[in-house]
């Protein structure tokens, strides 16, 4: 009989808040980049870089034997997270930091919405308050008719959606193969679905735009490390709700550092999603149920 590991609360509250630095650490390189670079060429060359993470996992992949089933299911995340992507180095560039952010937290929200549409989960009455909750948060953020929306609002609304839809084929292939494959993997058809977007739009990168890029992918990839160690340490009920701070950190960067305003309903309506999002995880954590992510789990 195996026993449990023990919670470290402390442990996995320390490495969510590393985690949260270091994907504000990727914000703001992206953000410095600017907009000079098209986004898919951006985000092709990130992961590109990416690959060399993928080195130790070799074994492991010639080791797993996918069925065509999974092939197919691993080249459908890649398309789904290499779209999000794209969306999201766009958005950054055209929209505050602190908006970024916040819409970011929206894709548990849908990840809780496909999971019961595609996968049979129950919706009860309390997950579904806690959803329309989550969307109500996006509505304080964007206040349609009260504000001009732009194409970076609509792209970071689009890219909430299939990170939620990358987030749940993951979760089904967590189930059938060894985690070190499934995000290996997800590195390599990322790529591979980016590079179609990426070349016919292609533009020399200065020798600044290269290291930039190649700073986000390892600060990404520690970022995800960091991430698993906190929830080795701790369950998603304790380290969740950490991720408010990079709401905080995100507003004072793009406050201190890329001189953009405060806005009072941006951080308003990104608690709110947070919140819900909390509750969420709460609840499945009751039920002995895990469908929701973390919110940094869907970033890339």
């Amino acid at each position: 009989m195996t026993t449990a590991l023990p919670h470290r609360p402390v442990s996995g509250i320390f490495w969510m808040i590393v985690t949260g630095l270091l994907f504000i650490c990727v914000t703001a390189l992206v953000k410095h980049m600017g907009p000079r670079l098209p986004a898919a060429e951006a985000a092709f060359i990130r992961y590109g870089f990416g690959l060399v993470f993928l080195l130790p996992a070799i074994g492991a992949l010639r080791a797993a034997h996918l069925t065509r089933r999974q092939w197919s299911l691993f080249g459908l995340r890649g398309g789904l997270h290499g779209l999000g992507v794209i969306l999201w180095f766009y958005a950054m560039t055209r929209i505050s930091i602190a908006e970024v952010t916040a819409m970011n937290y929206l894709a548990p929200i849908y990840v809780t919405i496909g999971a019961a549409v595609f996968l049979g989960e129950k919706l009860a009455l309390r997950r579904i308050i806690a959803v329309v909750l989550g969307l109500t948060g996006a509505v304080i953020i964007l206040r349609p008719g009260f504000r001009e929306l732009t194409n970076g609002h609509f792209a970071m609304l689009i890219a909430a959606v299939v990170f939620g839809g990358a987030y749940l084929l993951a979760k089904v292939l967590s189930d059938e193969v060894k985690p070190s494959v499934v995000v290996a993997m997800m590195s390599l058809f990322v790529t591979i679905a980016l590079a179609p977007f990426a070349l016919p739009v292609w533009i020399a990168p200065t020798w600044q735009e290269v290291g930039i890029l190649a700073a986000v992918a390892c600060f990404a990839t520690a970022g995800h490390y960091t991430m698993t160690l906190a929830f080795a340490a701790a369950p998603l009920t304790v380290t969740q709700p950490i991720t408010f701070l990079q709401l905080v950190w995100a507003t004072a960067l793009g406050a201190l550092v890329f001189a953009e305003p405060i806005d009072v309903w941006v951080i308003l309506g990104g608690f709110v999603i947070l919140g819900s999002v909390t509750f969420i995880t709460w609840r499945e954590a009751m039920l002995n149920r895990q469908i929701t992510p973390a919110s940094p789990a869907t970033k890339l």
